[in-house]
């Protein structure tokens, strides 16, 4: 790769750590000497992932004027309307490319590219503009509710004009290309996430329980899980930080058989991952799910339901199953289903090794050749 080529990392904010921020991480390993530029970065929010961070991210921070505005991190969502201001404030005229990685929250691709070429890592266009489900329950007030639905029009109107300043587009998924292509008409490269692949897979025997976790945020639909286990009585680990307190709404659900872990470090998600039966995932419309394919790559096969990304991941009757009604019978069927296959986890650990971290860095630096 060019060691003349001057890069710049974007990224909406930086305050907790899901998939986005992963991929991100990987972005900024590739590229070791890009200066890192967030609205927001708050890593005492960044749980276990803290330590590591800080370390390899120590002096590439360049923050927005946002950081100055008191308890900043409880306005994260209002602040969107202002974002396009934060990412204009930064001066990228001494750069040559400009990556960003568009978790749908802000609007990154808002700044001034100057000369530079911008890409940008879409995880998907804005939920919340769109009609995709969200994390976030939405008030009843229909007054606020009339104000939002016309907020969100001229919000619309500008995501459109910010996507025409984006050089070449990323896509986490076909699904996220194609509402890349219908909100932006825009075509994308499709480059899925990192997935890190464990060295050594543990032998140790399956356990009794069943497992889900990630992000506990509305639009996983964990409830659908719990509701499932509750129904079977079967055992149900979940870990994961709570999101906008959904995770009080979710124990209230929970019958005796489901565990709560909370936020774990690696070590400790690869054990879960190693002993389950199987990972269950709900989600509405996930743009890619990273969650299902770590969990396959230790041989954990996917209980999941079929829609966006996890339908290009799980292959069915081999690495997994599906339902496909959104609903803890129908999710509560297809665990019924799976206990009757015969899943081999090096089928699983092999579909998973087509979505390395290797790929992807293989990927991008390709990519970034031929600028």
């Amino acid at each position: 790769m060019s060691k003349k080529l001057k890069i710049a990392l974007v990224q909406d904010y930086i305050k907790e750590f899901g998939g986005a921020e992963a991929v991100f991480e990987t972005l900024s390993d590739i590229f070791p000497k890009a200066s890192i530029y967030t609205s927001i970065y708050r890593p005492k929010f960044l749980g276990p992932h803290r330590e590591r961070l800080e370390k390899k991210w120590q002096g590439r921070i360049h923050q927005s004027f946002f950081t100055y505005i008191p308890f900043v991190h409880k306005i994260i969502s209002p602040l969107r309307l202002l974002s396009p201001l934060a990412f204009r404030s930064f001066d990228f005229s001494k750069y040559d490319i400009i990556i960003t990685s568009a978790t749908g929250a802000y609007f990154p691709n808002s700044l001034n590219k100057k000369s530079a070429k911008l890409i940008c890592y879409c995880h998907t266009p804005p939920r919340y503009l769109y009609g995709l489900p969200t994390a976030r329950k939405f008030t009843k007030n229909k007054i606020i509710r009339f104000i939002v639905a016309i907020l969100n029009h001229f919000l619309r109107l500008k995501d459109f004009k910010f996507s025409q300043n984006v050089d070449q587009y990323l896509a986490n998924s076909r699904t996220t290309a194609a509402r890349i292509q219908k909100f932006y008409r825009r075509d994308a490269l499709v480059i899925n996430p990192p997935i890190d692949l464990p060295k050594n897979i543990s032998s140790q025997k399956k356990s009794d329980y069943f497992l889900t976790g990630g992000r506990l945020a509305r639009a996983k639909r964990f409830d659908i899980a719990i509701e499932a286990c509750n129904q079977l009585g079967i055992k149900l680990k979940i870990f994961g930080r709570d999101f906008a307190g959904v995770s009080d709404e979710l124990k209230q659900l929970a019958g005796p058989t489901i565990e709560f872990l909370g936020e774990v470090d690696n070590e400790t998600r690869s054990q879960l991952y190693s002993q389950a039966k199987a990972f269950i995932f709900s989600a509405d419309q996930e743009d890619f799910g990273m969650v299902p394919v770590e969990s396959m790559a230790f041989g954990c096969p996917v209980i999941a339901y079929r829609s966006g990304g996890v339908t290009e991941t799980v292959v069915e009757n081999k690495t997994g199953v599906f339902f496909d009604e959104l609903t803890g019978k129908s999710c509560a069927q297809a665990i019924q289903r799976f206990q009757k296959l015969k899943i081999k986890p090096s089928d699983c650990i092999s579909r998973a090794s087509e979505f390395s971290t290797k790929v992807f860095i293989s990927k991008i630096k390709k990519l970034i050749l031929s600028f």
